[in-house]
């Protein structure tokens, strides 16, 4: 390339950026399906392991085609540095326990994905790190969290499933504040419409198994930083606790980031259209879409993302058993707790990715019997908008 991948708009970096060609000049990336790597001295070997000479050791925490997928993320981020994982909870896991030690403190969000707030409510605790769960768009919930132990926030926005939108910018200025840092789940929002870096946050991560792979084909996460909580936090603990992604799947996730603002954005614009039909079907009670002048955090939403989201949120009145009887009766969208696919994906999260919480906390954040998480696919809008609305006579 003529100047440096910085300068190349996103779309360019998505097909670009971190390329390795072996000495055979392959078009696409190369797939390196190997374990180990051999060295052509025994000083050459001990230079490697001493970090003197550059070069990959064993796959478990360094390998060809990983590292094309992690720099192609580091590009289109904005970040230093990147380590992958094998599941989008490994990255959540590793990016919040690696930092810490018993004694530490770290608030978070409330409003979390179900195996997050296990990971904040039960997981840490056990270990002796101290946590304090907040309202995440109450900015003095916040504050009045923070201790001198503070180590880390964690928040995802928009939220799952509700969609809520938090100040990230804000967050990131109490966080500092007391010493702490910032730790962002931008999935819903994706790299697309969302740079968490560049408004403050110190660490992003991803499940790369949502949009980043866009085609339900395999798991794969990766946090995002600077060099030195890379260096100093993430690469040790995965190097020896082996949180480790395939050489295949972060090849699929290379392929997939190939196509990654193509899809969003015709998935974005299809959820935008859904959420204009159903924020006035009579049998909806109450509609969340961040692309919309009614959400609640609409002029947050103008000022930190570019875009809206893949993901609709809809109570349909007449609670669990009408919202049942809407999922059953949907020809075109399937149901599942995944999303960010090609296939348009629906879920009822209070029986699935939320039914471990007591049925006052769901209420408290939104998740009625009646709400349905709609993950908006590549299918034609009005053919959705007509599955749906069919769907919804049945309710």
């Amino acid at each position: 390339m003529s100047k440096s991948p910085a300068n190349y708009r996103p779309e360019t970096r998505l097909v670009h950026s971190g390329t390795l060609r072996s000495q055979y000049g392959e078009t696409s990336e190369a797939l390196f399906l190997t374990q180990g790597y051999v060295y052509s001295s025994a000083e050459e070997c001990e230079a490697r392991f001493k970090g003197e000479d550059p070069g990959f050791i064993y796959s478990r925490y360094s390998n060809p085609t990983i590292a094309m997928f992690e720099r192609r993320m580091i590009e289109l981020e904005g970040a230093e540095a990147a380590r992958s994982a094998a599941t989008g909870m490994a990255a959540v896991t590793t990016a919040i326990l690696a930092p810490l030690k018993a004694g530490d403190h770290v608030v978070a969000s409330r409003a979390l994905f179900g195996s997050c707030l296990y990971v904040i409510q039960d997981l840490l605790p056990r270990y002796g790190i101290e946590t304090t769960l907040v309202d995440g768009a109450n900015l003095d919930e916040w504050q009045r969290a923070l201790k001198p132990n503070t180590k880390t926030f964690f928040l995802e926005s928009p939220t799952n499933p509700t969609l809520d939108v938090l100040d990230i910018p804000s967050i990131a200025e109490i966080a500092h504040s007391g010493g702490a840092r910032l730790v962002v789940d931008n999935v819903f929002a994706t790299p697309i419409w969302q740079s968490p870096l560049a408004l403050g946050a110190d660490v992003v991560v991803y499940s790369a198994t949502k949009h980043i792979d866009g085609q339900g084909r395999c798991l794969g996460g990766i946090i995002l930083s600077s060099e030195a909580f890379i260096a100093e936090h993430v690469h040790n603990f995965m190097r020896q606790t082996g949180p480790s992604i395939s050489p295949f799947n972060a090849w699929v996730l290379l392929k997939g980031l190939e196509t990654l603002g193509v899809r969003v954005r015709a998935q974005t614009d299809t959820a935008a259209r859904i959420a204009d039909v159903l924020a006035s079907h009579p049998k909806i009670a109450r509609l969340v879409y961040p692309g919309r002048e009614d959400h609640p955090q609409a002029a947050l939403v103008k000022k930190q993302m570019r875009g809206g989201s893949t993901l609709v949120g809809f109570e349909v009145k007449g609670g669990k058993a009408a919202a049942f009887r809407v999922l059953n009766e949907l020809k075109l969208a399937k149901i599942s707790n995944n999303l960010g696919d090609a296939k348009s994906l629906v879920t009822h999260p209070a029986t699935t990715t939320h039914q471990r919480l007591k049925p006052e906390v769901r209420a408290e954040l939104g998740i009625g019997e009646g709400f349905i998480r709609f993950s908006a696919g590549l299918e034609h809008a009005d053919d959705l908008i007509e599955d749906l609305t069919a769907a919804l006579e049945k309710a």
